[in-house]
């Protein structure tokens, strides 16, 4: 099962994310390779818009890749049993209720025909100095940077509902990192993996976010604009 696969382990994990709309067939042929040569651990699939075929993404990865796609979706829209699982974000962070259980329920008979392994997570979106995508389009706001106890409030209530992951989200092109002080106290205070992305954009914030206590890192922007530096990257996620 994808979810053992990414708490039973003695390493850290690092897993590519790639959007459909940002790569073009080729590139995401390229990405995968890199991230096969990589080692990368796994695969997200997705994106605030995605006008193009998520089908064939995925299919182009699974091409040029033996490591699992999971779906990281922007809307119930984003549905694909090409995927081997999907990441069933509730966006805890905001109080849009669609977000938090609206469109679960329309997606929900879907999922249950397919043959996707759900993993519940609690997505939180945490302010990176600009405004992000995810925030326009969520319609909610991010929790301030520098409140960190409302952080480890809102991942706590994540845990205690049930969530299997918890995600703490700067965004894509993000300004700013999430703070290695609010990861440190929200990995401090869950019994949950941990995951971390946005902005990690060279590998001393890398390094930074490992030390603080991420579980798992996602890059996207970096193997979009250079995909050699994969195996830095990996090779430092693992190191740990």
């Amino acid at each position: 099962m994808l979810y053992d696969i990414i708490i039973n382990s003695d390493r850290k994990k690092i897993s590519v994310l790639i959007d459909p709309d940002k790569q073009s067939l080729s590139q995401v042929a390229k990405t995968a390779k890199n991230a096969e040569l990589a080692d990368i651990d796994f695969f997200l699939v997705g994106g605030s818009l995605i006008s193009t075929g998520l089908d064939e993404t995925i299919t182009t990865i699974k091409e040029n890749s033996s490591k699992p796609v999971i779906l990281f979706p922007g809307s119930i829209l984003q549905i694909s049993d090409k995927a081997d699982g999907i990441l069933l974000l509730s966006l805890i962070s905001g109080k849009n209720p669609d977000l938090l259980i609206g469109n679960h329920i329309i997606v929900a008979p879907l999922l249950k025909k397919s043959n996707l392994e759900i993993i519940p997570t609690g997505y939180m979106l945490i302010d990176s100095g600009r405004k992000t995508s995810v925030e326009y389009m969520s319609n909610t706001k991010p929790i301030p940077a520098d409140k960190t106890d409302i952080a480890v409030a809102v991942a706590l209530a994540g845990e205690m509902t049930g969530k299997k992951l918890i995600y703490l989200e700067a965004g894509s092109g993000a300004k700013n990192h999430v703070s290695p002080e609010m990861i440190a106290k929200v990995k401090q205070n869950i019994s949950i993996p941990l995951i971390v992305g946005g902005g990690i954009r060279n590998t001393e914030i890398l390094k930074t976010v490992c030390n603080a206590g991420a579980d798992i890192i996602v890059v996207g922007t970096v193997a979009e604009k250079n995909s050699v530096v994969l195996q830095d990257y990996s090779d430092i996620v693992h190191s740990y």
